[in-house]
C-alpha cells in the first residue's frame, strides 16, 4: 500500500505593514476624538507604525521656557488610547521631541503606550519584536540622539540590525533623520545639519542597514515627503512627512502633504508590494484622505531627480513599482 505524500504547510501569508511620519500631538478640546477621524481606513495591517514626536503625559519639566525656537510637545496620556484606536500597533520614540518634559515625561509616555497595548521602539539597544502568526518581525528605531539608538553611530546600527535579522524573518527599520522643512526636501549625499545638530548621513545609514539585513526602512524628521528609493532589493522611504499636528506642526505647502505607505513583505523579508495612500492635513492640522493625490506626484517626482534609475516608480493609484533590474 503506497502511503500519500505529505502535503507541504502553506507558506505564511505576508506581512502588511502601514507606516506614517511625524505626530506631534498637543491637547484638544475633544479630549483627541478628531484626531484620526479622517484616516481610519487606511490605518489597517500586522505593523501599523507611526513617529511619536513629543510627550503623552502630564508631569516633568519643559526643555526650554518659550520664546523663538522653543518647541515642546505634550498631550495627555488617554491619547494613546486614540492612537490605538486609529489603528497603530507600534510607534516610534527615536527623536528630537522624546524628552521635552524630561525622563519624566519620557517615563509617563512609555507607560500610557503600555496602559494603552501599543508597542515602541527606538530606546538606545532597544529591539520591538512582533509576532504575526509563524512570522516574526523585528523593530529598530534611530535617530541622532543619545537617548534614542544612535543613528550616527552607523555601526552600532549594523549591529544591531544584524542581532535581529538572527531572531526575526523581517527586520524594518525606522529612522528620524534629516533637516527640516520645505527646502530640505531632496536628499542629499553626506551628513545634513539643521539648527547646529548633525542630523545625520541619510543615504550612508539606509544603505548600512540594508546591507545589514533591513527588508524595509521608513523615515521622518523633515516634515516633508522625500524620496523613494529601491536600493540592493529592498524599499527606503526616506521621509513620509507630517501626519498629525493639532496645532503644532507647519502645515503649508508642503507641509500639508502627506501620505500613508502600505507595505506587503514576504517572510523571507522580500518585497512584494506597496503603495501609498494620499492624505493632506486640514487645519489645525489634521489627517484626511487627499481627493487631488497630490503626495504621489511629489513623491513620483523627487525619487526620479534624486534617485533616477534607482527610483521607485509611483502610479497614477500609488501603487509603487521597483526599477528594472540594474
Amino acid at each position: 500500500m503506497h502511503r500519500a505524500a505529505p502535503v507541504p504547510a502553506p507558506e505564511p501569508a505576508p506581512i502588511q505593514v502601514a507606516a506614517v511620519g511625524d505626530m506631534a500631538l498637543a491637547t484638544s478640546s475633544d479630549g483627541g476624538a478628531s484626531l484620526f477621524r479622517g484616516v481610519h481606513a487606511p490605518l489597517r495591517g500586522d505593523v501599523v507604525l507611526g513617529n511619536l514626536e513629543g510627550t503623552l503625559a502630564t508631569g516633568g519639566s519643559p526643555k526650554c521656557a518659550g520664546g523663538p525656537g522653543c518647541y515642546v510637545f505634550r498631550a495627555p496620556p488617554s491619547y494613546a488610547f486614540r492612537l490605538r484606536a486609529a489603528g497603530f500597533t507600534l510607534l516610534n520614540v527615536a527623536n528630537n521631541h522624546a524628552l521635552d518634559y524630561g525622563a519624566e515625561g519620557q517615563s509617563e509616555t512609555l507607560a500610557a503606550l503600555r496602559h494603552a497595548r501599543l508597542r515602541w521602539t527606538g530606546r538606545p539597544g532597544q529591539i520591538a519584536y512582533v509576532d504575526i502568526g509563524p512570522t516574526r518581525v523585528a523593530v529598530l528605531g534611530f535617530a541622532p540622539y543619545p537617548w534614542a539608538q544612535n543613528l550616527l553611530d552607523i555601526a552600532g546600527a549594523e549591529a544591531l540590525v544584524h542581532r535581529a535579522r538572527v531572531h526575526a524573518d523581517v527586520v524594518i527599520v525606522t529612522m528620524h533623520a534629516g533637516a527640516e522643512g520645505h527646502e530640505h526636501a531632496h536628499v542629499r549625499p553626506g551628513n545634513e545639519y539643521y539648527l547646529g545638530e548633525n542630523r545625520g548621513n541619510v543615504v550612508a545609514f539606509a544603505h548600512a542597514v540594508v546591507a545589514a539585513g533591513a527588508d524595509l526602512v521608513i523615515g521622518h524628521g523633515p516634515h516633508v515627503l522625500r524620496g523613494l528609493e529601491w536600493y540592493r532589493g529592498r524599499l527606503i522611504a526616506y521621509s513620509l512627512g507630517n501626519f498629525a499636528g493639532n496645532g503644532t506642526l507647519n502645515t503649508t505647502g508642503l507641509g500639508g502633504v502627506s501620505c500613508v505607505l502600505h507595505v506587503s513583505v514576504a517572510r523571507d523579508g522580500a518585497f512584494v508590494a506597496a503603495q501609498i495612500v494620499p492624505i493632506r492635513l486640514v487645519p489645525p492640522g489634521l489627517p484626511e484622505r487627499d481627493p487631488t493625490g497630490a503626495a504621489r506626484a511629489i513623491l513620483r517626482t523627487l525619487s526620479r531627480e534624486d534617485f533616477g534609475a534607482r527610483g521607485m516608480a509611483v502610479r497614477a493609484d500609488g501603487t509603487l513599482v521597483p526599477p528594472p533590474a540594474l
